[in-house]
């Protein structure tokens, strides 16, 4: 039986370390679906829109040689989205491990006997990151802590 694996992300300013999180996981199962985060749950989540437009992003992680399909990813809760697509293990990086986030990712995927697996995350690249720097260099302010929740 083939082994669906699911690595939901951003997928902003797609760089390195996205395409690590894809190469990683896609060592992991036979069939790996990208998840890509859709512009409000962004916006919701890190208090902006992202960059690259949902369709775009799709576009994009679907063009990935380790991706065998993309989706996107509308609804908050992980289980609702296991619940449509269906997969076996999903795929997060370490920097989720260890926090409240990552502890209810684990606890709500045992419930239903998936697994859990982090990765390296790419600590000298991110999308918040290279946001900051774009935004820096065009005198663009943070978005406030309010925005952020």
């Amino acid at each position: 039986m083939a082994v669906v694996g699911y690595a939901p992300g951003g997928y902003d300013l797609f760089h390195v370390g996205h395409l690590n999180i894809l190469r990683h996981a896609k060592a992991h199962c036979d069939v790996l679906i990208a998840g890509v985060v859709s512009d409000e749950l962004l916006e919701k989540v890190k208090g902006r829109r992202p960059v690259v437009p949902l369709a775009e992003r799709l576009e994009i992680v679907s063009h990935i040689a380790f991706v065998d399909r993309a989706v996107a990813e509308v609804l908050p809760d992980k289980l609702d989205t296991w619940r449509e697509v269906g997969f076996d293990v999903i795929f997060k990086g370490d920097d989720w491990r260890g926090t409240p986030k990552g502890d209810k990712l684990e606890r709500d995927f045992a419930s239903v006997g998936v697994e859990v697996v982090y990765f390296p995350y790419t600590v000298h690249t991110s999308s918040t990151k290279l946001r900051r720097m774009l935004d820096d260099a065009i005198g663009l302010p943070e978005p406030t802590a309010a925005a952020v929740r």
